[in-house]
């Protein structure tokens, strides 16, 4: 006779394992965004446990050979109903430790774009923890979508690389060929979306010597108020736009 004992059971509890270059630095990381350690030791080997709103992340030993700056250490998948309030707590507990949110270098989150579907935070081990919401859309073109031609297509390749492949100097690299191959026919909406996105990207990577080239195309375009709307939205972070709106438009 079969027992309730002896059959499984669809509750199962899966908890990532992930490498753990530095101890002292994850400790203080997780500390910083909220995380409660329920378990700590350093000796003979490395175990950490973390726990934080209804899920957690464990630490164990890292090979000998690991460059955590390579960003291959590993990582996990977080599902959750809604991104965007993880992302907004994350960014006030790194602000109140850091005086900033952490874009750059090991450990770091990406930025989030409003109406986006998923985001990362990197540790200092170079784990990517990746928090995505349940309904995403199963269909992602990830070189773009096929049935969009022209700057529309580059702006959606470049979304991509940016938000899905954490990859912003392709990002911007897709971005500064378009404006150069595909702007001229674009409509004027599109072209202030790709300039947008390479004023952020230009900041985030460090490279702002050609922001006043952005910007100055970008205060060239007459855009209307819901046309202004859609650019705001196609970055993380509409502020650094201001300075290059036309006066009129501000």
């Amino acid at each position: 006779m079969t027992t309730i004992e002896d059959r499984v059971h669809p509750n199962e509890t899966t908890v990532p394992l992930l490498h753990c270059v530095s101890p002292e630095e994850t400790l203080a990381f997780w500390r910083a965004l909220g995380f409660d350690v329920t378990y700590e030791q350093t000796r003979p080997y490395v175990y950490l446990a973390f726990a934080w709103s209804g899920f957690q992340l464990h630490y164990g030993p890292t090979p000998k050979d690991l460059d955590p700056t390579k960003e291959t250490t590993g990582g996990c998948l977080v599902m959750v109903d809604a991104v965007a309030p993880y992302h907004a707590v994350f960014t006030e507990a790194m602000r109140r430790t850091y005086g900033k949110v952490l874009v750059k270098g090991l450990p770091r989150m990406t930025r989030y774009r409003a109406g986006a579907s998923r985001f990362t935070v990197v540790d200092p081990s170079g784990n990517s923890i990746v928090f995505i919401q349940r309904d995403e859309p199963q269909d992602l073109e990830y070189g773009g979508s096929k049935e969009l031609q022209g700057l529309a297509r580059v702006l959606d390749n470049a979304r991509i690389l940016r938000e899905f492949k954490m990859d912003d100097r392709a990002a911007y690299r897709a971005l500064d060929s378009g404006m150069r191959r595909r702007a001229e026919d674009a409509p004027v909406v599109e072209q202030a979306k790709a300039l947008a996105g390479l004023i952020e990207l230009s900041v985030a990577l460090g490279k702002t010597d050609r922001v006043p080239e952005w910007g100055a195309r970008l205060r060239e375009l007459t855009l209307t108020d819901p046309e202004r709307t859609q650019v705001r939205s196609y970055v993380a972070d509409p502020a650094l736009l201001e300075p290059w709106w036309r006066p009129e438009a501000t």
